[in-house]
């Protein structure tokens, strides 16, 4: 930005209380922020992962298995509680806030607030579109990425309103992130419900006979193979000039969680006079969709072969490409197949026959259709398919709820942040 620029605005969304208060003031990030190399330290402080999703945290939480000798170790740099972290991925997902004490690799850059500032507020508002679009209007190259100076940091303008009004901000924001949080683990309570439930209703390993049983059945299950049991089509590679933003949708990978089809805040649609063209490629309610592109473990929100079952509201959308659609055929019941891919011996399966290189993978369909499992009667089938899709309806509730609360606080840290600088 022009350092000779007025240095002022005004954000869409105010506390009342500061609505008279006139335009924020904005600060070069050198008059906010110290770099700081502090390399005095033990090596006795735990040693961050710099992350995007969870900032700055020790590598033990994480399961990180980068082992780093005592000899580089000596070269970390320390960091503070309520330090910022530039890294090589800020390009992407903006500047870390750090919970914790501890060393970190020199590569990294560290930043100090200078003068009195609220913290969390600007933990806010280094992950807002705004920012990291100014991170990237001029960046060193580094590797296969980018690389943030302290001198291009130096250079951009950052909002300083008055320590109250950064205050309120980011007590509202946190609030939500509570929300946010409390609403992830009734989902992670709830999927454990179900976990515990799964391993009781099927046979353990070795046996074909489950723990618990409803009274009515009896006998033992009997083996069976993916491609034995279902029909499937993939997905059309749908081209981006004949997307509309009203229509029919098209369900693609980045719109899938880890058990539903996110809400339709970014999706997107083609329109109903080309739909004919493509009824080949629509879903049906109970259809069951697998990724077949996608992260590797232990990224698991977006792992490739994680499946989604088709809820009414997404029925008769569209199948886009590195996703595949199963079909039950008469040989087992549709809910009954839904419920074995969520079952760990499907994720341990899909992990043996992932291909491609350290951080994306892929499946081939022989390999995915290679997939064993046993089944009982099919009325055994249906109960137990009744019994957990109920389960996996509160889940998909929930975690809908969950989607409309990230949403919102995206949509509220674009009012409560200025959109520009004039």
């Amino acid at each position: 930005m022009n350092k000779e620029m007025k240095k002022t605005a005004v954000p869409k969304l105010r506390f009342p209380e500061f609505r008279a208060a006139g335009e924020w003031p904005f600060k070069n990030g050198d008059r906010v922020f110290n770099p700081i190399s502090n390399k005095n330290h033990n090596s006795d402080l735990p040693i961050l992962a710099i992350t995007q999703e969870q900032g700055a945290i020790p590598r033990d939480e994480i399961n990180y298995t980068v082992i780093a000798t005592d000899k580089s170790v000596e070269s970390y740099k320390v960091v503070e509680v309520g330090d910022f972290i530039i890294s090589l991925r800020s390009f992407q997902g903006g500047i870390e806030y750090s919970n914790y004490k501890g060393i970190c690799s020199p590569a990294y850059i560290i930043l100090r607030k200078k003068i009195d500032v609220e913290d969390h507020f600007f933990r806010y508002y280094f992950k807002t579109d705004l920012f990291i679009q100014d991170l990237n209007k001029n960046l060193e190259g580094i590797r296969d990425g980018k690389m943030v100076s302290y001198k291009q940091f130096s250079e951009l303008l950052l909002p300083t309103p008055s320590i109250p009004e950064q205050q309120k901000i980011a007590a509202c924001l946190t609030t939500l992130d509570d929300l946010i949080s409390a609403q992830s683990e009734k989902i992670e309570a709830l999927q454990a419900h179900k976990k515990g439930l799964m391993q009781q209703l099927f046979p353990a390993e070795g046996e074909r006979v489950p723990r618990v049983r409803f009274g009515e059945f009896e006998g033992e299950w009997e083996e069976e193979i993916l491609r034995n049991v279902c029909s499937y089509f993939k997905g059309y590679a749908f081209q981006s000039k004949d997307y509309t933003s009203k229509g029919r949708r098209i369900v693609r990978v980045s719109d899938m969680g880890f058990d539903y089809i996110k809400d339709e805040t970014n999706a997107i649609y083609i329109s109903q006079e080309k739909t004919k063209q493509y009824e080949k490629w629509q879903l049906k309610k109970n259809d069951l969709i697998v990724t077949t592109v996608g992260s590797k473990p232990p990224v698991y929100d977006s792992l490739v072969g994680r499946t989604i079952v088709v809820q009414s509201k997404d029925e008769n959308s569209l199948l886009n490409q590195n996703a595949v659609c199963l079909r039950a055929n008469d040989k087992i019941e549709q809910g009954f197949l839904n419920i074995l891919f969520k079952k760990d011996e499907y994720i341990n399966f899909i992990e043996s026959i992932i291909r491609g290189n350290a951080n994306q993978g892929s499946i081939a369909l022989d390999d995915l259709f290679r997939y064993k499992f046993y089944k009982p009667k099919p009325k055994e089938q249906q109960k137990i398919a009744a019994c957990l899709t109920s389960l996996d309806d509160l889940i998909a509730a929930h975690g809908q709820q969950l989607e409309a609360l990230k949403a919102h606080k995206k949509g509220l840290m674009q009012g409560l942040f200025p959109g520009g600088v004039v």
